[in-house]
């Protein structure tokens, strides 16, 4: 009986996986994990920064924290939160006046967490363009020395001084972030403004950090929620230290809030210059959270 060459093909097809070797099966398996792998690795496509007309470019000026928690206590027994609003107010000023039109001052309400839960969620429906946080400095409760002002006992620290950014390497728009953070940190230097240099030192414990910059004083910060978890490029600003009994009285004056504000603006316009020119996207390899 003649057996048709379908059936003979078929059966040649059907022998093709039974002759292949273990060592088949193990190659084809380890090409399989390595796939996966350089799947997970791959190149992560960085998102071409869009081109900045100051007439619309959304900055959202963060106040440090709030009424209900106002951060650090100054030397003289001030809050954190006045500092913030009033250098946040005027650094908002500066920039509308030089065009920045689109420039809102947030200031939110609640406690700790959930306040800056909120502000995040505020500048990410806003879709804000860059996000900007007001803060001013302390240092940790183990470096206070006790001292009275105004009859009243009061804590103090005069070893450290100076400005400090912060970035993290967990927001989705890291270069820009560092990039303007650097450009912030040349105008503060130029004014003869000198940055804290105290969170490379191994005595601020957990609040030691990174140093990015060593020129202009950029550290990273990845565990900062309104640094890592909005859309936007961001920076942390800690303007001076008012634990500090001196710089304390220069960040209250109207002086030292018109340098920094000027700084800030200057920064922005060179910024915003860099985007309008900006290159097209490319492919960077994305290291991931931290």
């Amino acid at each position: 009986m003649k057996i048709s060459w379908r059936i003979t093909a078929a059966v040649a097809v059907s022998l093709i996986p039974l002759l292949a070797s273990p060592t088949d099966h193990g190659e084809a398996a380890a090409a399989h994990k390595l796939a996966k792998a350089k799947a997970k690795t791959a190149p992560k496509p960085s998102v071409a920064p869009q081109a900045c007309d100051p007439r619309n470019f959304k900055i959202v000026l963060d106040v440090g924290h709030t009424s209900e928690s106002q951060g650090a206590t100054s030397a003289r027994n001030d809050v954190e939160f006045g500092f913030n609003l009033n250098l946040t107010r005027r650094i908002g000023t500066h920039l509308k006046s030089a065009g920045f039109a689109a420039t809102r001052v947030l200031v939110t309400d609640g406690k700790a967490k959930p306040s800056l839960l909120k502000r995040v969620g505020t500048a990410n429906a806003a879709h804000a363009d860059f996000f900007l946080s007001i803060h001013h400095d302390s240092v940790p409760d183990k470096m206070l020395e006790e001292w009275e002002f105004d009859g009243a006992k009061s804590y103090f620290s005069d070893r450290f001084s100076g400005h400090s950014l912060f970035v993290s390497e967990r927001n989705p728009h890291f270069t820009d972030s560092l990039s303007f953070a650097r450009l912030l940190g040349k105008e503060l230097k130029a004014d003869g403004l000198h940055y804290a240099s105290q969170y490379t030192l191994p005595l601020m414990g957990r609040y030691q950090h990174p140093l990015l910059d060593k020129e202009v004083g950029v550290y990273r910060y990845d565990g900062l929620v309104v640094l890592s978890q909005t859309r936007s490029a961001a920076v942390l600003l800690e303007a001076g230290s008012i634990i500090n009994r001196d710089e304390e009285m220069a960040m209250n004056s109207p002086e030292r809030q018109e340098l920094i504000a000027s700084a800030v603006t200057t920064a922005m316009r060179e910024y915003c210059g860099k985007r309008q020119v900006a290159a097209p996207a490319t492919t960077e390899r994305y290291s991931g959270a931290r």
